[in-house]
C-alpha cells in the first residue's frame, strides 16, 4: 500500500461556487479552510448564471409576496418555514455580497449615499426584485468571491481536485454517523489523497450532466449527492429536474443559456412561422413558470416536428437590448445572430436539480459534522419547481446559516487524530477507457428520452433497468482499475440517475417539473419524496 498524501483543516469545502466560497469566507477568520475545485476555480454553475439574485429591495415589495410567489412556483409543496427563512434573510445576505464588492447594476439617478439598484422581473415573480450585473450576474459574483478567497490567508483552494468519498469515524473504531474527512482525487497528479477535517461542507452543485442536453458546465455531475447517499444521508425530491426553456440551439454553443430576464424585459416565444404560442398555454404567457414554458416548447417542437422554437426581442430598441444584455448580444453576434434584428433559435435543456441531500436550516445533513449547501441540497425552498433567481439566493443564505452554526461549534469538535489510507494495491491501470465513454453516452441519452420533460411508467422502468445494468458494469470496472476522473463522474451520475428515477416512480401525480402521462393530475395533498439509504436507520422527515 502506498503512503497517501494527507491534508488537514478545520473546514473542508467541496465546491468553489457561490455557496462554497461564501461559506469559506464567512468562517475563514476563525478556521483554516481547504476548498476543493473540481476544475479551474471559476468553472461552475455560478459563473454561468446570467439572470440575478432575488431579494426584497423595493419599498413596494414585501417578504410575504416573495414567499407567496415562491410557493406558487413550487407547485404547493415548498416548505413554508424554509421559504420564509430565506426570504427574510435575503436582503442582509445580498448586502454582504455588495459589501464584498459584487457590482450589481444601479439606477442611473442613484447616489453612493443611497444606492438604488436596478431590479428586473423574471417568471413567477409578482414584483421587480432581481438584482443583477447586466446579464452576467454569476460571473460578477464568482469573480468577487474568488478574489476575496484568494486574498484570505486561511483559505487554500485546491484546483482540479474531486471529492471521491467521505470518511466516517467507524473506519477508525468510532461512530458511523460522524464524518471526519474525505478521500479526494488529485487530477493534476492522478492519485488519491486524504483530508482530515472537523467539518465537511458539500457545495458541489447539481446533476444536470446526467442529461444529453444541459445548460450546465461539465462539472455538474451530481458528485455531492452521490457521495452523501453512499455515506448514509437521505435525499429528497430528485424527480424535480428543471429544464430551462431557452437554451441556444446552435452546433457551436450547445450549452449557452438565454436568461429568463429576456422574457422579463418583453421577449416573445415564436413558432418557426413567426406566430406566438405561449398565449395558447397560459394566461401569464412568456412569464409563466419555467416548467409550463418548457413543456409548451417541447409540445410545439414535437407537434410540428421542429428542431427548435424561437425567442424574439427584436421589437425592442437596439440600444436597450445591447445595454441590458451585452454578453448575450456579443456571443450571438459571434455566432452570426443579431438579436436586435432577428429571432434566436432555442430548445429546452436540463438546468437545475431541485432535490438533493436533506438538510435543516443550518445546512446540517443526517451525518454529524457534514453540511450540504446550494444546489446539492434539499432545503424545501424549491418544492416542485424552482422560481427564477432563488438559486443564488439559497446559496448565500445557507452559506451564512451553516457558517454561523460551524463557528458556534468548531472549538468543541476535535480534529481526528488519523485517517485510514486509500488502498489501491489490488487494482491496475485500465486498458478499456472506451467502456466508460460508451456507458456515459448511453446514460445521458436514455435519461433524456425516458426521464425528460414528459414521462411515463414504462419509460421510467426502462430507464431503471438500464441504470442497474450500467451500475453493475461500472462497479466491476471500479473494483479492478485505478480511478480516473471519467470513472468517478460516471459512478456518481449513475447513482444520481437511479435516485431520480426511483423518486419519479414513487410520485403518482403530475406536479411542477414532474409531468407524467400516466398520472396527469395533481393529488389533493402532496409532499416531498424522500429516499433513505439501506445503511441508515429510518428517520422521519
Amino acid at each position: 500500500m502506498n503512503q497517501t498524501r494527507e491534508h488537514q483543516c478545520d473546514v473542508l469545502v467541496v465546491g468553489s461556487g457561490a455557496a462554497g466560497l461564501s461559506l469559506a469566507l464567512r468562517v475563514a477568520n476563525h478556521c483554516k479552510v481547504v476548498v476543493l475545485s473540481k476544475g479551474p476555480r471559476s468553472e461552475g454553475a455560478t459563473f454561468y448564471a446570467q439572470g440575478g439574485i432575488a431579494a426584497v429591495f423595493d419599498e413596494t415589495d414585501s417578504v410575504d409576496s416573495h414567499v407567496q410567489d415562491t410557493q406558487i412556483a413550487g407547485g404547493g409543496i415548498c416548505e413554508e418555514a424554509t421559504v420564509r427563512f430565506i426570504a427574510e434573510n435575503a436582503k442582509e445576505c445580498v448586502q454582504w455580497l455588495i459589501d464584498g464588492g459584487v457590482p450589481f447594476d444601479r439606477e442611473e439617478d442613484d447616489s453612493d449615499d443611497a444606492p438604488r439598484y436596478h431590479l428586473t422581473r423574471e417568471g413567477g415573480h409578482s414584483h421587480r426584485r432581481i438584482l443583477h450585473a447586466a446579464d452576467a450576474t454569476g460571473m460578477a459574483m464568482q469573480t468577487s468571491l474568488q478574489d476575496n478567497a484568494h486574498n484570505h490567508p486561511n483559505i487554500t483552494v485546491l484546483e482540479r481536485h474531486n471529492a471521491l468519498d467521505l470518511i466516517t469515524e467507524d473506519k477508525i473504531g468510532g461512530d458511523k454517523n460522524t464524518v471526519i474527512g474525505a478521500y479526494i482525487w488529485n487530477r493534476n497528479e492522478e492519485h488519491v489523497e486524504t483530508v482530515r477535517a472537523k467539518f465537511v461542507v458539500l457545495a458541489t452543485g447539481g446533476a444536470s450532466k446526467v442529461y444529453q442536453y444541459t445548460s450546465n458546465p461539465d462539472v455538474s455531475s451530481g458528485d455531492g449527492i452521490a457521495i452523501a447517499w453512499r455515506a448514509g444521508c437521505r435525499v429528497a425530491n430528485m424527480e424535480f429536474n428543471q429544464f430551462h426553456p431557452t437554451c441556444l440551439y446552435h452546433p457551436e454553443a450547445r450549452n449557452f443559456l438565454l436568461t429568463e430576464a429576456l422574457r422579463g424585459e418583453g421577449a416573445y416565444l415564436r413558432r418557426p412561422d413567426g406566430s406566438r404560442f405561449m398565449p395558447d398555454f397560459d394566461a401569464r404567457e412568456e412569464l409563466a413558470p419555467r416548467d409550463v414554458v418548457a413543456r409548451a416548447i417541447d409540445y410545439e417542437m414535437k407537434r410540428l416536428g421542429a428542431d427548435c422554437m424561437y425567442l424574439d426581442i427584436s421589437h425592442k430598441p437596439a440600444d436597450f437590448i445591447k445595454k441590458h444584455f451585452p454578453t448575450i448580444f456579443a456571443r450571438l453576434l459571434d455566432l452570426g445572430i443579431d438579436m436586435t434584428k432577428e429571432s434566436i433559435p432555442i430548445v429546452p435543456a436540463a438546468h437545475y436539480t431541485c432535490g438533493g441531500v436533506m438538510v435543516d436550516t443550518q445546512g446540517r445533513t443526517d451525518l454529524n459534522n457534514l453540511y450540504a449547501i446550494g444546489e446539492v441540497s434539499y432545503t424545501g425552498l424549491h418544492g416542485a419547481n424552482r422560481m427564477a433567481s432563488n438559486s443564488l439566493l439559497e446559496c448565500v443564505v445557507y452559506a451564512w446559516s451553516a457558517a454561523k452554526d460551524i463557528l458556534g461549534r468548531y472549538q468543541n469538535v476535535a480534529l481526528p487524530a488519523t485517517l485510514p489510507q486509500w488502498d489501491e494495491s489490488q487494482v491496475s491501470n485500465s486498458d478499456e477507457e472506451v467502456v466508460i465513454q460508451h456507458n456515459w453516452h448511453e446514460l445521458r441519452l436514455f435519461m433524456w428520452d425516458y426521464m425528460g420533460i414528459v414521462r411515463t411508467d414504462k419509460r421510467l422502468a426502462r430507464a431503471l433497468r438500464r441504470i442497474q445494468l450500467l451500475q453493475q458494469e461500472t462497479h466491476e470496472y471500479y473494483s479492478h482499475f485505478r480511478v480516473s476522473n471519467n470513472l468517478l463522474e460516471l459512478r456518481n451520475l449513475l447513482q444520481v440517475a437511479e435516485l431520480m428515477v426511483r423518486c419519479a416512480m414513487q410520485r403518482k401525480e403530475s406536479r411542477g417539473l414532474h409531468y407524467t402521462l400516466d398520472y396527469p393530475d395533481a393529488l389533493p395533498v402532496s409532499g416531498p419524496t424522500i429516499l433513505t439509504p439501506d445503511n441508515q436507520e429510518s428517520k422521519t422527515a
